[in-house]
């Protein structure tokens, strides 16, 4: 089976929520799922497998960045028959357009990554969310009440970097927040035509050096992880 994930045939589910962390991961299926089982903990990446709402679902965590994102989500993908990979993390604002707690629904991710192209020769600097799990979560979050800001990010592999003006790509493709995982699990999934799709929480504004500080946190991501679990329903 898979080289980096130890669950067995069968352990997966078809739809896999996929926070970064492990430990968040872990937070959801303890306080989501019923009947959760750690199906795989290899390298301390801990995959759950449970019920939710009579739905089985995985959660499982795709580490920081573009090279830890590609192996997780292809494995799953390929090895495990995933069909829909939902990723749901945290992503920082380039403008104050964007508040703190802010819901994003990512329709593009735009990258100055050779990733695609060097594993999948997709030239494009722009790609887009794959198959229905996207429109299914702005379904769901209008049931729910939630405005999720359908919008473009920018996927880096950077994190700290020398120059403090937002990156050219970001000002050419209209990317109001910039995250490390999207457009690799993006490329993965029109490589191989799954559904792939990223829902965001703005917990920093980079201007004005605010974040969501950690007793907010896990309220904050609460609603996220719970619009995440709401449509996985729907598959």
């Amino acid at each position: 089976m898979s080289v980096h994930i130890s669950a067995k045939k069968g352990e997966i589910a078809k739809t896999v929520l996929m926070p970064g962390d492990p430990l968040r991961a872990k937070y959801i299926a303890d306080n989501y799922l019923t009947d959760a089982k750690l199906v795989s903990q290899t390298r301390n990446i801990f995959f759950y497998t449970g019920l939710y709402k009579g739905k089985e679902i995985t959660v499982g965590a795709s580490g920081m960045g573009f090279p830890s994102i590609g192996i997780y989500s292809f494995e799953l993908f390929t090895e495990y028959e995933v069909d829909t990979i939902i990723r749901i993390g945290t992503c920082g604002a380039y403008s104050t357009d964007l508040k703190l707690f802010d819901i994003l629904n990512v329709e593009n991710a735009a990258s100055e990554s050779t990733y695609a192209k060097f594993a999948w020769g997709i030239e494009e600097e722009l790609i887009s969310h794959q198959g229905i799990a996207f429109d299914k979560i702005n379904e769901t979050a209008k049931e729910l009440g939630l405005d999720a800001k359908a919008t473009n990010i920018h996927s880096s592999d950077i994190f700290y970097r020398k120059d403090p003006a937002v990156p050219e790509i970001a000002v050419k493709h209209n990317c109001p927040a910039v995250e490390m995982e999207a457009f690799a699990l993006f490329a993965n999934a029109k490589h191989l035509g799954k559904n792939a799709a990223t829902i965001l929480t703005v917990s920093d504004i980079i201007p004005t050096h605010e974040q969501i500080s950690a007793d907010q946190r896990e309220q904050a991501l609460r609603t996220m992880m719970e619009l995440s679990l709401e449509t996985a329903l729907k598959f």
